[in-house]
């Protein structure tokens, strides 16, 4: 499932690309990914609007759009789900077999595509009025993290994975930000001392910055299924050349040694999510970040 770090750089690309673009038709052809949001209401919405701006909140891109009808901005929901793609397509040029929604622009068209139709394409606002704190902004404090913390006897990696607890975060980068915390998946929230707090909250947004700015290498032209979506899924730059894969340290090594300490990656599962760890770097105590162990990785 693509995580906060794909969502913001396919957040930027589209807004590139659909700036000021208008829609003159709209194409459902999976109305499962529109929920609650009916066709009817969808094409009332769009038809005509104006995209005006782009933004995320959490994995949700979120479009401003103007219409001729509407006295106020419209906001249009997308999630990518697990298998979620959006991009523009020529005109004339034919729609995959998996396109959810299709936007007519004229000369071009957008695409929203979906092998499994878990993402959505909606009006329906609800699910980023629940997100807890961007990871990156302001109010994602200290002192937030630890009293939401201090509620839960939930595992750390667990509740790293709680939407409502901090925005975007999911499986990968809450593994990495462990590692690099020197913090034990295993470990309760409530049981974080303060300063594994404090290294959490920084390990956190370090592993998200330093996504961002890698896939910020990686260009984003793409246009069908075949030539791949250009993004940076499990830390890999998707068959471009020239670009240097993004360095994950734990994530999807089980039995490869650890970059720090030699040790075997594990592998466990945790709410039927897999999480990998050093168990050497991540005891259960009170640990160090991998930085204090022996510089920065």
């Amino acid at each position: 499932m693509p995580e906060l770090p794909e969502v913001e750089i396919l957040a930027r690309h589209l807004q590139r690309v659909l700036k000021n673009k208008t829609i003159r038709g709209v194409l459902v052809r999976r109305s499962r990914v529109l929920g609650p949001t009916t066709e009817e209401e969808l094409r009332r919405a769009l038809q005509g609007a104006t995209f005006k701006g782009l933004s995320r909140r959490g994995k949700y891109l979120l479009f401003a759009l103007r219409t001729p009808d509407h006295p106020g901005p419209v906001t249009l929901v997308g999630h990518l789900g697990m298998t979620g793609r959006m991009y523009l397509l020529p005109a004339k040029a034919p729609l995959p077999k998996h396109a959810a929604v299709v936007l007519d622009f004229g000369r071009h068209q957008f695409v929203f595509e979906d092998t499994r139709y878990f993402g959505r394409f909606t009006l329906d606002m609800r699910g980023p009025a629940k997100l807890g704190p961007e990871p990156l902004e302001e109010d994602f404090t200290a002192a937030y993290f630890t009293l939401a913390l201090k509620r839960s006897a939930q595992a750390i990696k667990v509740k790293l994975l709680d939407q409502t607890l901090v925005a975007g975060v999911g499986n990968i980068y809450a593994s990495e930000a462990l590692f690099r915390a020197g913090i034990s998946p295993r470990l309760a929230a409530k049981r974080l001392s303060a300063e594994q707090v404090k290294r959490l909250r920084r390990t956190i947004r370090e592993v998200l910055a330093k996504a961002i700015r890698f896939g910020s290498t990686v260009p984003l032209e793409f246009g069908d299924s075949a030539n791949g979506d250009g993004l940076f899924y499990y830390g890999t730059a998707s068959g471009e050349s020239g670009f240097n894969p993004e360095r994950l340290l734990v994530y999807d090594r089980r039995g490869q040694p650890c970059h720090q300490c030699g040790s075997k990656i594990k592998q466990m599962v945790q709410a039927a999510r897999s999480t990998y760890y050093c168990p050497r770097c991540q005891s259960s105590g009170p640990g160090k970040s991998i930085d204090a162990q022996k510089g920065t990785l």
